[in-house]
Order: structure tokens, then C-alpha cells, then sequence
């Protein structure tokens, strides 16, 4: 299982941004979210029903930051959480024997690194 850090609340906005822009950046990996359209579409609804939340202030920082950290834990692999927060490329490293192989292309983490948050 991947171990993603929390979302600080003041970091929310950063983060809707990033993720919302790479949701709909059709190189990313996060296009396909790992489990076909529907689950892309549900994904990116979430996302935006998040990013509406907090951009009209309907909920505070803190929970949208707790909601959000919730998504990318639920949304993402450990490798395009990794790329999101660093902004580099991962290191080669071997998959863990019982995770699912989950094959990310070099151009879809490439794409996915203009969407770095940190």
C-alpha cells in the first residue's frame, strides 16, 4: 500500500489545481485513473466537486484538505503521488510482490511532472 503525506490546508489550492489540471491533461496517467472510463469520470467528478467546495467556500480548509488527501489515497499510485509532490522523475524501483503491476509510460509521467504541486 502507498503512503501519501496529508494535504496541509493551506496547500489546497495548489493541489486543486495541480490535480484538476492533470485529471483533464489526456497524457497524464491520471486521464485513465487506473480502472476505465467510468471510474476516470467519477474520479474527475469528485475532483471538481471538491475544487467547488472550497473555491465558494462552502467547507473549511482543513476538511477540503482531509477530502482531498482522501482522493489522491484512493485515486492515485504511489508513483504519480510521488511526481505530484516532488516534481522528479521516480527512481527504478521493484514492485512490490502482492501490488498489482501498474505500468506508467515515460511520456505520461513526463506529462504528469508539469503538474507538480511542490
Amino acid at each position: 500500500m502507498a503512503v501519501y503525506g496529508g494535504i496541509q490546508a493551506h496547500e489546497v489550492e495548489r493541489w486543486l489545481n495541480a490535480l484538476v489540471n492533470a485529471a483533464f491533461d489526456r497524457r497524464c496517467p491520471l486521464s485513465k485513473v487506473h480502472g476505465g472510463t467510468a471510474r476516470a469520470r467519477t474520479a474527475r467528478q469528485d475532483l471538481l466537486c471538491l475544487a467547488q467546495t472550497f473555491r465558494g467556500e462552502q467547507g473549511a480548509s482543513d476538511v477540503v484538505a482531509d477530502s482531498l488527501s482522501r482522493w489522491c489515497q484512493h485515486y492515485l499510485t504511489e508513483t504519480e503521488w510521488y511526481v505530484l509532490v516532488s516534481g522528479k522523475k521516480p527512481r527504478a524501483a521493484a514492485p512490490a510482490p502482492a501490488a498489482p503491476a501498474q505500468e506508467e509510460s515515460p511520456e505520461a509521467i513526463e506529462a504528469l511532472l508539469q503538474h507538480k504541486v511542490g
